[in-house]
């Protein structure tokens, strides 16, 4: 199948040796760097979602593996099972979500403020209603007092809306949270075919 070649699954032997990823290292993260532009999007001040892929998360494990200087088997495959499943397959669009405030003291203001906000990002396929965020699906990141600064999303797309975008309808992005309300309408066509790639 084509999906196959365009999104090569991250399996343990895929991934690369410390020893081999230290001398790849430069060139690929520089490369990671490039392929991240046209999936970052800044929402309004504070918010700024990175649209994952293949590429994202594997080099995420590799800069795992290397900080914490992991090479035991059990330690690989443990962020295997973290990792992969932040990559998109096929009928969704994946993203990173982070809250940023650069004073300590207004962040924690902002972040009780925002309770909920993950769960109201929507992607828009032209035509179509919004799709919002299926949020942190195996983890609790929020709590009475305030949300977390980094959320997981899921935004699972119908096959008419998959199909809609392949044949060249804009795509939006935007937050529908009472204290944070913003939308990028439509994305730029650079982000736009970016995230097309992620659908098979």
């Amino acid at each position: 199948m084509d999906t196959q070649m365009k999104q090569p699954k991250i399996t343990r032997d895929s991934l690369m040796t410390l020893e081999t990823y230290a001398k790849a290292r430069p060139d690929f993260r520089k490369r990671v760097i490039e392929h991240k532009k046209s999936r970052t999007l800044s929402l309004g001040d504070h918010v700024t979602l990175i649209f994952e892929d293949e590429l994202t998360i594997r080099y995420q494990i590799q800069e795992m593996l290397r900080i914490e200087k992991i090479f035991e088997e059990e330690g690989i495959l443990h962020e295997l099972e973290s990792y992969t499943p932040l990559v998109p397959d096929g009928s969704n669009f994946k993203a990173t979500m982070m809250i940023e405030y650069d004073d300590p003291a207004e962040r924690k203001i902002a972040l009780a403020k925002l309770i909920g906000v993950e769960d109201k990002v929507w992607v828009q396929v032209e035509g179509s209603p919004k799709v919002y965020a299926i949020a942190d699906e195996d983890l609790e990141r929020e709590n009475d007092e305030k949300t977390s600064s980094v959320h997981f999303l899921r935004f699972e797309l119908s096959k008419d809306m998959c199909e809609a975008l392949k044949y060249g309808v804009t795509l939006s992005v935007g937050i529908d949270h009472e204290n944070y309300k913003v939308a990028i309408s439509p994305l730029p066509a650079s982000s736009r075919n970016a995230l097309v790639a992620d659908l098979s």
